[in-house]
């Protein structure tokens, strides 16, 4: 299958306007059986209830069952089971759950889809893309506000992008490299599969949900056409000095150079967008004054320089050391008090029900995950700020198991030096882009 899938991969490269047939012949047992294996274990199973260890039970019956009900049609995909998570800012996010079965499907699909895909993707484009990650694209930033003429920042955001996404433009831009129609038809059911939510069953005339694999692959290639490709060749055409952007999926960020150039930008890309269904946030999407002179027009207006928000950090002006242009990078506020929130939620729930020895092992997977994500170059103070925060709620917190206390301070001390926490560390001082 890796064979295959590096030969479309080769055709696109050399072809930028080839259309591929006969790519439902890739979605066979052996390439299905492979795609189960690389679904995550122990996720929620959808609305027929069946996990992973169950389906595995009787694999090789149930992946022929499947390929023969995709051959004859008669293969559909399931609504996807809907339930809300928190977001940072303390609304919900809307994530949908498809059974064991059509995420089997999805991840094949994903696949090919990458294959097709990955040669034609820009370098701005970071998000859910392999060898790429959050951080590269932090670094890729970093580099791109230091080391050209950078002013102006457009910091954006896409009103609901995940449920305005247009099927119909959808198709219309996979058709642009994808010639196999049973393809296309299948991705289709996938769309319109519908939403269960607490048992009630709504219908998908637009969307993609959020937490199904085919979802950020099939956004990025939305992206690519509606907003990628164009800010690359308006540039070309139409504007004069710097211009470059940044992308995770649907969260991006545009860096330029003159003041009249970014709100061109930015009233061209409300045009362009709409053409896609798409929005902008009025609320949320602004133009900032940020960049090597940031710092210093702020103070002769008797302004505080501009800071933005992009992938969890507040991104501000500083200086190193040497007194050098720097872009300075700390924990996000929201993501800050949800990240306590989220320790303090879980020493509340389990301080009588579980061992010390168990909260431990749980608490150092979250703390060590924590300084994985937030342990970026030039954040060291607020992983430390969290750090404490922590120790501190689990002296409180283990001090409530009963009415009497289980340590005094000193005695805390004693044993959070016999059994330690991970502490704070740096992970990603630097990114290879």
């Amino acid at each position: 299958m890796e064979t295959k899938l590096t030969l479309i991969s080769k055709i696109t490269a050399e072809n930028k306007k080839k259309r591929l047939i006969n790519l439902m012949c890739l979605l066979n047992v052996q390439n299905l059986t492979e795609c189960f294996y690389m679904l995550k274990r122990d996720k929620a199973p959808g609305i027929d209830n069946i996990t992973f260890k169950e389906y595995e039970k009787n694999l090789n019956e149930n992946i022929n069952n499947l390929v023969y009900r995709m051959k004859r049609w008669s293969y559909r995909p399931y609504p996807v089971k809907k339930i809300y998570i928190p977001k940072s800012d303390g609304k919900l996010r809307p994530i949908g759950i498809p059974i064991i079965e059509d995420k089997i499907v999805q991840m094949a699909i994903k696949r090919i889809l990458e294959a097709l895909y990955e040669q034609d993707f820009l370098n701005c484009s970071f998000g859910f893309r392999p060898e790429r990650s959050p951080h590269k694209a932090l670094f890729a930033l970093d580099t791109m506000i230091r080391k050209n003429p950078v002013n102006y920042i457009i910091d954006a955001d896409i009103s609901s992008f995940f449920d305005t996404v247009n099927h119909k433009i959808l198709i219309q831009a996979l058709n642009i490299r994808i010639g196999d129609k049973n393809l296309i038809r299948l991705i289709v059911r996938f769309l319109k599969s519908g939403i269960m939510e607490e048992g009630v069953f709504n219908s998908a005339e637009d969307g993609t949900p959020q937490g199904a694999i085919l979802s950020p692959i099939l956004a990025n290639v939305y992206l690519h056409y509606a907003l990628d490709t164009w800010l690359r060749n308006f540039k070309k055409r139409n504007l004069k000095g710097y211009v470059g952007m940044i992308r995770y999926c649907d969260d991006f960020v545009i860096c330029s150079q003159g003041r009249k150039e970014t709100e061109i930008i930015l009233e061209e890309l409300k045009k362009r967008l709409s053409l896609f269904k798409l929005t902008l946030s009025e609320q949320k999407t602004r133009i900032i004054r940020f960049g090597r002179f940031g710092e210093s027009t702020a103070k002769r207006n008797n302004k505080r320089p501009d800071t933005f928000d992009f992938l969890g950090f507040t991104h501000y002006l500083t200086e190193s050391r040497n007194g050098y242009f720097k872009v300075g990078r700390k924990t996000e506020k929201k993501r800050f008090a949800k990240c306590v929130k989220n320790i303090n939620n879980y020493l509340k729930k389990y301080r009588n029900t579980l061992k010390i020895k168990d909260i431990w092992d749980m608490l150092t997977l979250k703390i060590r995950g924590h300084y994985l994500y937030y342990g970026i170059g030039g954040n060291s103070s607020s992983i430390q700020r969290f750090y404490q925060i922590v120790r501190k709620l689990i002296f409180k917190w283990l001090n409530r198991r009963s009415q009497k206390k289980s340590f005094s301070w000193n005695s805390f001390q004693i044993y959070i030096n016999a059994y330690p926490l991970p502490l704070p560390k740096i992970y990603h001082p630097y990114a290879v882009i």
